[in-house]
């Protein structure tokens, strides 16, 4: 029986004959660049949902970079008209795979907000414009490559296929959906930051191999109708049976339990195989690969992107690119774990760090290739601002561990939490004769932050335009167990500092806090105590996001279950908690962030009787609502997520930055 292949190192691989042509200048998205190159035809082509931006921030354009410099032809089809196969055969039949993504985001949260309504725009299309993916885009790619070219293997990849590798709550249809690869009927999926995979998959192919018949392979998904709950693993025989999709979708302690297991199960170094049955099927997933090393990571980020949109774009914006075009990814990866978020089931929680030249380098290249340039870095971070080059001391603790978080619900004392390196980093970007000023506006996880007073220092006095935003989610213990993230307290210590060093600097600097409405295990209480924190620190959040279930968060699964897996699923069916549910109870909460909005009060002042209240109603600063109405004012308050301002009315200009360095 087969065991899992460990693959070499990503830049070790002999390069397929094609590597003669050299880089192309933009991968190829019409017959005429294809044939300006010299080409006769692409090995791969890659589908992807969004604009074609030549950018390691962009999923696409570092898959198609990495597999040009192992040789491959690769072309581009961005954002295809779906309803037909037309744009599926611009690019000819490729000689090796399609390979398929929904974009840097799932087409669902690119699509809808958290009240099901239709968004009009889309930060990864050009011109900002809504409407040109379609919903559940991997698999309507997928399906389409296939009408397309039926003989040619099909490799799925992104974050939407990520997320839905296994059966997955899905929000919109409120159904516990099967896993994508049985709907889009890939050949496999790869998963995560999937460079190893998709490296070692491509040269495969080009050596005969069918993509069908790779079952060794770290950081893959695949689907079997070979046997029954009982059937071998086609590689390795440690592997998880986890609930089938039947169960999971009908019993709601068996889907908290799947979730439990499959975030116990995202440690590269002791993970194990999952098997879902789905009917007469069933889906395996592998572990996850290992960790890149920061070589290969510089190696990666280093290739020759052209850093820029697609020529065929010419004349046109595309709000995503303008966001990052002056940015730096320093790292990948998040220990934090925040059940909201799917961070840990997709990149992983241990953090991979590129060089402080490859940083510098990458200056270089944005000095010397990207228009506009006058010595502003907007951002120098990741998934996390201060991460960087943190991870566990002990080697053999780290390979045994199967902690959910390296922080929550305490930082654990095998974290090496020095922000030494990260000081060092930021010296050397300041010293930079190409740098003006080089900001942070990736979100500082501020309970690591204050262990160091000298990084905090710095960061106040040298790294914020004004502005910093934090992340506390809510002030109530409750809610903040379920997010797996840090007590308020934290915050205040944090803000303390960063109001002592900003003061020192003689700098007028504000914090720009976010936090989630109707997150699971939040009551009506814990939302009003939220709002008289924010009255009593003169916060008037502008707009608000309720608390969006997300496939594959643990957080969703939550608020599906009404159960929550931070704990064992028992024969008592765990740990029941409050489920925010419905229209109504998600609009309150929101309201509740909003208080201070007349359009807010109707609702506010009846749920506040309703709480046995009413003396929070009222017209003295003690009050949090006023009795009476003005005129011309009502309805229940809608609006998307943004940060809290400050009272003082200052606001700061903040980017939609959804789904930023997803992939």
């Amino acid at each position: 029986m087969n065991r899992l292949r460990e693959t070499p190192p990503l830049f070790s691989y002999r390069r397929h004959w094609a590597a003669c042509f050299g880089p192309a200048p933009f991968l190829p998205m019409s017959l005429r660049e294809m044939g300006e190159l010299g080409w006769g035809r692409c090995d791969v082509i890659l589908i992807t949902g969004d604009a074609y931006v030549d950018h390691p921030s962009f999923g696409a354009a570092i898959i198609g970079r990495l597999l040009e410099a192992q040789g491959f032809r690769v072309g581009l089809i961005a954002q295809p008209d779906w309803r037909d196969t037309n744009d599926f055969r611009a690019l000819g039949q490729p000689g090796l795979f399609f390979g398929v993504t929904a974009g840097n985001m799932d087409s669902m949260v690119n699509r809808y907000t958290a009240d099901g309504r239709k968004r009009s725009n889309d930060a990864y299309s050009p011109d900002d414009e809504g409407g040109r993916r379609p919903d559940r885009a991997s698999i309507v790619y997928s399906q389409r490559a296939r009408e397309a070219y039926r003989e040619t293997p099909i490799i799925l990849g992104g974050i939407e296929a990520s997320l839905r590798r296994l059966a997955h709550y899905d929000y919109w249809s409120d159904q516990v959906r099967r896993s994508i690869l049985l709907d889009a009927k890939a050949d496999l999926l790869l998963y995560g930051n999937a460079e190893r995979a998709l490296v070692d998959v491509a040269h495969r192919i080009a050596a005969g191999e069918h993509p069908a018949t790779i079952r060794d392979l770290r950081g893959t998904a695949f689907v079997t109708s070979d046997g029954g709950e009982t059937a071998d693993p086609p590689a390795g025989d440690n592997a998880v049976w986890l609930p089938s999709h039947q169960q999971v979708r009908t019993d709601p302690d068996q889907h908290a339990q799947a979730a439990r297991i499959i975030r116990q199960e995202t440690n590269p170094y002791n993970a194990r195989t999952l098997v879902q049955p789905h009917g007469n099927q069933q889906v395996w997933v592998h572990p996850p690969p290992k960790p890149l090393t920061t070589e290969e990571l510089d190696a990666v980020y280093e290739l020759p992107f052209a850093r820029a949109p697609h020529p065929a774009y010419a004349g046109r914006h595309i709000p995503a690119w303008e966001m990052i075009r002056f940015s730096v990814n320093i790292m990948r990866g998040c220990f934090g774990g925040c059940t909201f978020c799917s961070i840990t089931e997709h990149e992983g929680r241990i953090i991979q760090s590129r060089s402080e030249d490859s940083i510098l380098r990458e200056i270089e290249q944005i000095r010397e290739r990207t228009a506009g340039f006058t010595g502003f870095i907007s951002d120098l971070g990741g998934p996390s601002a201060n991460m960087y080059r943190m991870g566990c001391r002990d080697p053999e603790a780290e390979a045994s561990c199967r902690r959910m978080s390296c922080i929550a619900p305490s930082i654990c004392r095998n974290l090496d939490t020095s922000h030494e390196s990260l000081i060092h980093l930021y010296r050397r970007v300041r010293e930079h004769p190409a740098v003006k000023k080089a900001v942070v506006a990736s979100g500082v996880r501020y309970d690591l932050a204050v262990r160091s007073k000298t990084y905090v220092r710095e960061l106040v006095q040298h790294h914020v335009g004004g502005y910093l935003k934090l992340a506390p989610e809510h002030t109530e213990s409750g809610p903040l167990q379920q997010m797996l993230k840090p007590g308020i307290d934290s915050y205040h210590r944090f803000k303390e500092l960063f109001d002592q060093y900003s003061r020192r600097a003689g700098k007028e600097q504000f914090i720009i806090p976010y936090f989630i409405a109707a997150h699971p295990g939040t009551r009506d209480e814990d939302m009003l105590e939220l709002a008289l924190w924010l009255k009593r620190n003169g916060y008037r959040p502008d707009q608000v996001q309720a608390f969006l279930p997300t496939p594959m968060a643990l957080a969703t699964a939550m608020y599906y279950t009404g159960r929550t897996p931070l704990r064992r699923i028992g024969a008592d069916g765990g740990e029941p908690i409050t489920t925010p549910r419905g229209l109504r109870k998600r609009r309150l909460h929101k309201a509740f962030l909003r208080y201070h909005d007349p359009e807010n009060w109707p609702m506010l002042r009846r749920a506040l009787r309703e709480m046995g209240r009413a003396d929070l109603i009222g017209k003295s600063k003690r009050h949090l609502v006023p009795l009476h109405q003005p005129p011309g004012t009502g309805g229940s308050g809608e609006g998307q997520r943004r940060p809290a301002q400050p009272a003082k009315g200052a606001k700061a200009r903040h980017a939609n930055r959804r789904g930023r360095h997803q992939r």
